[in-house]
Order: structure tokens, then C-alpha cells, then sequence
């Protein structure tokens, strides 16, 4: 069995078994809620959907503790750069940690765009 869905916390499933998600994925119109713990600027090769090429990418990532609530141990990869210079004045101090970030994708592919609302961290 295969879903082609991935809905919130929900396992994905391929061949019959559940597969661990490592990754924090935005699916459109559906706001997600994250707290994080830490960064790191890495590069990553990703091949290009259009062109097939393979490429280089800097990415921003974020250790990720809680996800709508709940404890987890995720990575967030922010590839797009509106969405890096949104969350960058966070990063110095790594003042990140005093807030939760409520982002929401809206469209697909190359023009989706990022809605970032930020609140204070209840737990911090």
C-alpha cells in the first residue's frame, strides 16, 4: 500500500511499512507550528526538477523540538531565500529559541511563497 499523502503527523506508508520522518514538510494552505532548537548553514546536491541537473545548494536548517505541539527530533531545510531572510534576524543569539514560528507554504514549486507569523515561546 502507497500513500501519496503525507497528512501532518501521520507515518507515511511504502510497501506495507511505516517510514520515520526525520524531515518537517509544509504542505500548502496547512500552517505548521515550530519551535527550534539550534542551526546550521550546510550544502546540500539536489538535482533540479525542470533540467535534471545537479547542483550545489547552501541550505539553512533548523533542528526542530516541537511540531504543532508535540516533542519531536526534525529537520526543517530552508532552501528558498525569502524564507531564510525572514527567519535570519533570529539567528544572531540564536534568539530563535524564545519564540514559535507559525509558517504556512502558499502555491508550489518555484513560486510558492512563505507565510511566517512569529509569537513569543510559552515554554522558553
Amino acid at each position: 500500500m502507497r500513500l501519496k499523502k503525507h497528512i501532518n503527523a501521520y507515518p507515511l506508508i511504502d510497501n506495507g511499512m511505516a517510514v520515520v520522518e526525520n524531515y518537517v514538510r509544509l504542505i500548502e494552505g496547512i500552517p505548521k507550528r515550530l519551535h527550534f532548537k539550534d542551526h546550521a548553514f550546510v550544502t546540500r546536491r539536489i538535482k533540479d526538477p525542470l533540467t535534471g541537473w545537479e547542483k550545489n545548494v547552501r541550505v539553512l536548517e533548523f533542528l526542530v523540538d516541537y511540531e504543532d505541539g508535540v516533542p519531536v527530533e526534525k529537520v526543517f531545510s530552508v532552501i528558498q531565500a525569502k524564507l531564510e531572510a525572514a527567519l535570519r534576524p533570529y539567528l544572531e543569539g540564536k534568539r530563535y529559541r524564545d519564540f514559535l514560528f507559525t509558517i504556512t507554504r502558499i502555491g508550489t514549486g518555484f513560486v510558492s511563497e512563505f507565510k511566517v507569523e512569529v509569537s513569543p515561546w510559552p515554554r522558553g
